[in-house]
């Protein structure tokens, strides 16, 4: 080259004299006309193939174009149109076209797609966001819509195919039928460790490449940030070198600055990489389990109940993202160190980390554990009430709560000592370094060269060493969440050859359209059959096939077989045609009446007004204050019984499917009710009568009109035929039809009289809902609000809304007083004592840099160095500790709170509060609270008061600073406020939108089996896919914010760097090299110091949200005293069980009129009172008031002569009973579901389960008490679970007992066995009893008959029916007169 330029007559091409050891540096021409010229050419040359396979494999084979751009091109063409071309502006005014290309333009699109490259890495994209946070609160819609690559439906559908591969590998770990049972074991668990790793590994192939240049661009961050201790070496160099030109100082701090930025830069790139990879993990794994949970088995559905599939989306998606910001740190940290060390010369040092991977996996279980229990309480908390359950599952919760917080001590202490272990060992390796450097050796000097460029490498070692320790406790707790994940996403399926599907044609008629062939079939693989003998049944196309038996004879079991919902043993099922199932417990969704019926079909209005007045749902409407637009609550809560089934039953029959499998919709309504939705349905003359049907059920007046009886004894069928052959073979069942069809068949209608008295039948459809129990009924508003629209009328849940505006400093206040004033003051006591021990030693080691050479050696190095030591032994002072322990205080403290808030909440606030809403506050807000806080008060503490050392040694070197310095701290504070207003914001939006996917996936867990047996997997996903997206659509912006203010007020920090550089240079006759030194090494950690302020404080300040969203239960309203000390109420009381309702009034909700209006009853000692009535009644309503779940409008209710309105509200549940018509049970021993307070003995439970039939059941049973109830008692049959209550009551034996349609499940025989067993067993007692069949009641003392909130009668029945009123015509209609 230098032969090319003198051939040229140019100088050489490079020439040190010219360009370096000069006052005037200049290059050369040579220089300056060849590389300057041809460096730009060569790297476009040589970058574009590159490019254009880049924009080859991402299809866009064009040059990328910004909205901005193309608006500004098609302007200016049209701009020059208008103005060449008058006659353009006749057709089209401009004005017109300009505005038209703004509306196409404005789509709310994420502007990083068309983002320059300088906008790209300065995050700049963002700022238009920001200004409008900072303007006004930001709301849903003014965020971006997420990017194609980050949606829901782009991850997952390349994800599953990469899962479903894995998990075919996993399956050759299957277990083997004939290996021993301790080879089985060893292959379970083998399966459940590669389980995790397999997991592990498909996110690694789908998201590797992505975050592969993060990775990249984090080493060429170390690379810049171990060029600057080199640069700063050069520096103090030219500050000894008293002939060195002064330009070569300014350009040692200007390429500081230059270099400090590019670490900045590339570091943020980095962090923007890994929490975008982090954002579709959490994706990825979301779906994978939700779409997981709609397809496992009951077996492995009974081990993972809601609670904690809800912390798998939760905790341990979190656990994930953590791990991809922070896995770098764990491989690339010691690294580091190494290159630390080796710039040091100095290679010894070793470290200890003491966290174990035991810690966090104990710490997730308590915590599923704490979830599912909650989630428990929060499905039941109406029987919670009823039975003043409420301080037994109180003490249960707050076990799990102490062993978590135990556990998360135990971490904290651990993780605390480990911190302190390793920023001592950044001290202790300059003081073995100093140590032995100047005692081996008294010719060994330290300059202020050695001393600071090594301090400035040991600072850049303390990076790796604090982020060392929190990266392996974070990919612990990963390991241990991939590791649950794995487990439950490698859970056995339900096998898609359970049942054989085909299609259905319309002229088949003759062909079988559900077949059983030899069939045996069981809940497990391993547990006993459910179904035997090898069953077999043929259905023919258009038939009805009743199917009957005791509970507990495997009727449910026999419609999940043919659902494909059991484990198919041997045999074979086929279904020809669509099904549509009603399940014996009615699923609702939380969403308009409308919507539950269409269930995802097109409203075909004469269709959809033929299955409502044939469900009997007409005159419900009239009752709902939106009509069929009602918001339903979650599980139907504001719905009864009998109006869920039907809206059930309604769903099934709007599909039009070609198969109907229908189990005992019946049980819960009226008997006329379903007489008249059996006529209307489901009967030979009904509107599925062309269909195939097979029903359960308990009625014996529909069994004369089913093609087909199936009796099942013991999952076997015992006998089958027509009702007259089986009536004919005089066996099991004729002998069950003679002894209990005659009270049956009094309740019903004859054919002769339904073809004979038309008006009857009119009367009956008026009156079909005269014995529904309504547990919340919606009343009509009163006029004052009618000019509410429709849409308000019908809303009953509030959604989880988003406060406004930064988080209020009462909030913090509030916080740190749950921690207390003594330890606060401790902590940041310890915190000063040690930043200033650190700011004394570094001083004192400026010092002795500046300390004077006599004859080749330093005077005093040994005191020196016993100085230094005793300051940095000082500094070491550890006050993690004292934080953490504080924040566990408080965290117990915040939980307490929002566990009482929310158990002292009356049902109204159950009722229109969404489960995901509590959900949310228990798992993510608490989690949180738990552990992201006390992260972020630790870094953002020790980082602040870091920086304030820096600041103070800067200005000590250079008062002059504080010129630069205070400016750029008012800067700094006006940019974290312009920024916070809009991250809280953001935070709060993905708080809110996290909500309603919990209780998305908690109702698709429960409904599993019907939106199985609907085909509707698809619709859910897509419902699921779309409320992930909107949670991440705020996530996305919230990280990117941080990634913002990081860079701005790095370059901040940056420029303290350049303002100290500078002015040491200019101050470089008055300055010592050790001052310099010390300004300058410390000034270059202030870039890193104010990135992780930023981090942390935007961590506290965003994750201070979760204690406001914990603290908003506290003012909601609340319920009375569950007990009042003092008080003077007898201990036996009740002793007689009388009633007295004087002039008493009740309603819903405030601005609603009155449910029970001025009722006056005298209920006696002894009495059995029957209270009967249509939907609306007001039936119900009676049985909240004496429980007071609702308390009184007006009135009082005394009983014994006491007003209930004066006692404690578990002194009143706790000596009254009720038993529901939805049987609940908790996960749990069977003894806990009968008495959770142990207060009766073994033989006291056994005698109650003797009483209620079911100690039989129970002494078959392996563990017998101690039996163990799945989530719900899923494990049990609804007729198990109403007998379990009925046991409930015999065990409490109060004066007062409550039945609210109890055996509406059971088989006759039982029932009449049930009822017996009740008159015998509470005949000193008063019993309330609301019915829907009325010969239950027809020996009762009395009968109450209720109108709209109205006592219109009250009699004895016998008199009732002689004055010939509503309860006359009410028996009449039933067939009883």
């Amino acid at each position: 080259m230098d032969t090319l330029c003198s051939l040229s007559g140019l100088d050489p091409l490079w020439d040190w004299n010219q360009t370096w050891y000069t006052h005037n540096p200049e290059l050369s021409n040579c220089f300056q006309n060849t590389v300057l010229v041809w460096a730009p050419c060569i790297y476009l040359w040589v970058l574009s193939p590159f490019y254009c396979l880049h924009l080859y494999c991402h299809g866009r084979g064009r040059l990328p174009l910004s909205s901005l751009c193309s608006a500004k091109l098609v302007r200016q063409t049209a701009f020059y149109l208008f103005k060449h071309l008058s006659t353009f502006c006749t057709f089209w005014p401009y004005s017109v076209f300009v505005a038209n290309l703004f509306l196409f333009f404005s789509q709310n699109a994420c502007p990083v797609q068309d983002a320059s490259f300088l906008s790209k890495i300065l995050f700049w994209w963002f700022s238009g966001l920001l200004f409008k946070g900072y303007r006004s609160p930001l709301q849903a819609e003014d965020l971006w819509s997420l990017r194609e690559e980050d949606t829901s439906e782009k991850i997952i559908s390349d994800l599953e195919e990469e899962w479903t591969a894995e998990c075919t590998k996993l399956q050759h770990i299957a277990l083997g039928s004939r290996l021993p049972e301790q080879a089985q074991f060893l292959r379970k668990i083998q399966k459940e460790q590669s389980s995790g790793f397999c997991l592990l590994r498909t996110l690694a192939r789908s998201f590797g490449p992505y975050f592969l240049t993060g990775t990249l661009c984090l080493m060429v961050h170390d690379a810049f940030m171990f060029s600057v201790p080199q640069v700063l070496s050069l520096l103090l160099g030219f500050m000894k070198d008293e002939d060195a030109p002064l330009w070569k100082g300014y350009f040692y701090a200007s390429l500081m600055f230059l270099l400090s930025c590019l670490q900045s830069i590339f570091n943020h790139q980095y962090t923007y990489t890994c929490f975008t990879v982090g954002m579709r993990v959490k994706t990825a794994v979301m779906g994978l389990v939700y779409r997981k949970s709609l397809v496992v088995n009951s077996a492995a559905r009974r081990t993972c109940t809601v609670g904690e599939i809800v912390n798998l989306v939760s905790a341990d998606t979190q656990k994930l993202m953590d791990f991809v910001v922070y896995f770098n740190a764990v491989w690339l940290a010691p690294i580091e160190v190494t290159l630390c060390l080796f710039f040091l010369w100095q290679v010894r040092g070793t470290y200890i980390c003491l966290l174990f991977y035991s810690t966090p996996e104990i710490q997730m279980k308590y915590m599923d554990g704490r979830v599912k229990l909650m989630n428990e309480i929060l499905n039941g908390i109406k029987i919670l009430k009823f039975y003043a359950w409420e301080k037994a599952f109180l003490e249960q919760v707050l076990g799990y709560r102490e062993k978590e917080l135990k556990t998360l001590k135990k971490s904290q202490i651990l993780y605390s000592v480990s911190i302190a272990s390793f920023n001592s060992s950044s001290f202790l390796i300059a003081f073995a370094m100093f140590g032995v450097y100047v005692l081996i050796d008294d010719k060994n000097i330290l300059d202020a060269q050695k001393i600071f460029v090594s301090m400035a490498l040991i600072n850049i070692l303390k990076t790796p060493l604090s982020q060392l320790p929190f990266a392996m406790s974070t990919t612990m707790q990963a390991l241990v969440s991939l590791k649950r994940l794995g487990k439950f996403l490698c859970q056995d399926e339900l096998k898609p050859d359970n049942v054989t599907r085909e299609s259905f044609k319309s002229g088949e008629r003759s062909l079988v359209d559900k077949h059983y062939c030899n069939g045996t079939f069981s809940w497990s693989k391993d547990g006993p059959p459910c179904l035997k003998s090898r069953i077999s049944v043929r259905v023919p196309c258009g038939s009805l096939v009743a199917v009957v038996g005791h509970v507990g004879s495997g009727k449910s079991s026999l419609l999940s077989a043919m659902l494909g919902e059991t484990e198919k043993r041997s045999g074979a099922v086929s279904v020809k045609g669509s099904v549509a199932y009603v399940p014996q417990q009615a699923w609702i969704q939380n969403a308009s009446l409308q919507d539950n019926i269409l269930f995802g079909r097109e409203k075909k209005e004469s269709w959809y007004q033929r299955v409502l007045e044939a469900c009997a749902l007409l005159p419900d409407l009239d009752n709902l204050p939106a009509g069929d637009t009602t918001e339903i609550g979650e599980k139907g809560l504001n719905l009864s019984g009998g109006q869920k089934q039907r809206v059930s039953l309604a769903r099934a029959v709007y599909r039009k499917a070609d198969v109907y499998l229908l189990d005992d919709p019946l049980s819960a309504v009226d008997a006329h009710v379903g007489q008249h939705i059996f006529n209307k349905v489901i009967g030979p003359r009904g509107i599925l009568r062309d269909k195939t049907r097979i029903l359960v059920t308990h009625g014996m007046s529909f069994l004369p009109q089913a093609d087909l009886i199936l009796v099942l004894v013991d999952g076997e069928i015992s006998e089958r035929g027509s009702y007259q052959e089986l009536l004919n073979r005089n066996g099991a069942f004729a002998d069950f039809i003679h002894t209990f069809a005659s009270s049956e068949r009094k309740e019903c209608f004859s054919e002769a009289s339904q073809r004979g008295n038309i008006t009857m039948l009119k009367d009956l459809i008026k009156l079909s809902f005269s014995g529904d129990t309504n547990s919340i009924t919606i009343e009509p508003l009163p006029d004052s609000d009618e000019d509410h629209i429709q849409e308000d009328l019908g809303k009953l849940t509030k959604a989880d809304k988003a406060r406004i505006g930064r988080v209020k400093l009462e909030m913090y206040i509030e916080y740190f007083h749950t921690i207390g004033l003594p330890l606060i003051v401790s902590i940041v006591f310890l915190y000063a004592f040690q930043q200033a021990a650190s700011l004394s030693y570094n001083y004192w080691l400026s010092l002795w840099a500046d300390q004077p050479v006599i004859n080749g050696t330093q005077l005093n190095t040994d005191l020196k160095l016993g100085v230094y030591g005793a300051l940095g032994f000082a500094q070491g002072l550890q006050s993690l500790m004292a934080i953490s322990l504080g924040c566990i205080i408080a965290s117990r403290h915040l939980h307490l709170e929002l566990l009482n808030n929310v158990l002292h909440s009356p049902m109204s606030f159950f009722e229109t509060t969404p489960s995901g809403n509590l959900f949310n506050r228990f798992a993510k807000e608490i989690d949180a609270i738990d552990n992201m806080i006390p992260d972020g008060l630790k870094m953002m503490l020790g980082y602040f008061f870091k920086l304030m050392e820096v600041c103070i040694i800067v200005l000590m070197a250079t008062p002059f600073a504080a010129v630069i310095i205070l400016p750029m701290a008012f800067l700094y504070g006006f940019i974290q406020s312009f920024y916070v207003a809009t991250s809280c914001q953001l935070r709060r939006l993905e708080s809110v939108s996290r909500s309603p996917i919990y209780t998305h996936l908690n109702e698709t867990v429960q409904g599993a089996s019907v939106i199985r047996a609907f085909n509707e997997q698809s619709r859910f996903i897509m419902g699921v896919n779309h409320k992930v997206d909107q949670n991440q659509t705020a996530y996305f912006p919230r990280f990117v914010a941080t990634r913002w203010l990081g860079v701005n007020l790095e370059f901040l920090g940056n420029g303290i760097v350049l303002a100290a550089s500078i002015l040491s240079v200019m101050a470089k006759g008055t300055l010592s090299p050790g001052m310099v030194g010390l300004a300058v090494s410390h000034s270059l950690q202030v870039t890193g110091f104010l990135s992780w302020i930023v981090r942390s404080w935007t961590d506290v300040e965003n994750n201070i949200v979760s204690v406001e969203r914990v603290k908003e239960y506290a003012d909601t309203p609340k319920e009375a005293a569950w007990t009042i000390e003092g008080s003077s109420l007898p201990p036996s009381w009740p002793q007689k069980g009388t009633i007295e309702f004087h002039d008493y009034g009740l309603q819903y909700r405030k601005g609603l009129e009155l449910a029970l209006k001025g009722i006056s009853v005298h209920i006696k000692e002894r009495e059995k009172i029957g209270i009967v009535g249509r939907t609306g009644a007001g039936k119900s309503s009676l049985a909240l008031g004496i429980f007071r779940i609702l308390e009184a409008a007006k009135g009082q209710i005394f009983i014994d002569g006491i007003n209930i309105a004066e006692i404690g509200l578990h002194d009143l549940r706790s000596r009254i009973t009720i038993i529901p018509q939805d049987p609940v049970l908790f996960s749990g021993s069977l003894r806990m579901n009968l008495d959770p307070f142990d207060a009766y003995t073994d033989e006291d439970v056994w005698n109650a389960l003797e009483l209620a039939h079911l100690k039989n059941f129970v002494s078959e049973l392996p563990d017998k008490l101690n039996h163990e109830c799945s989530e719900g008692g899923e494990n049990l049959s609804l007729g198990q679970r109403q007998l379990v209550c009925l046991a409930r009551a015999l065990l409490r034996k109060t004066k007062i007992l409550v039945l609210d349609e109890a055996t509406a499940a059971l088989d006759l025989e039982t029932d009449t066995l049930i009822q017996s067993t009740i008159r015998s067993q509470f005949e000193d007692c008063a019993v309330l009893t609301i019915a829907h069949r009325l010969n239950t009641i027809m020996d009762y003392t009395k009968v109450i008959v209720m109108d709209k909130g109205h006592v219109v009668e009250m009699d004895s029945p016998s008199n009732l029916i002689a004055k010939r009123g509503q309860f006359y015509y009410m028996c009449r209609e039933a067939g009883l007169l």
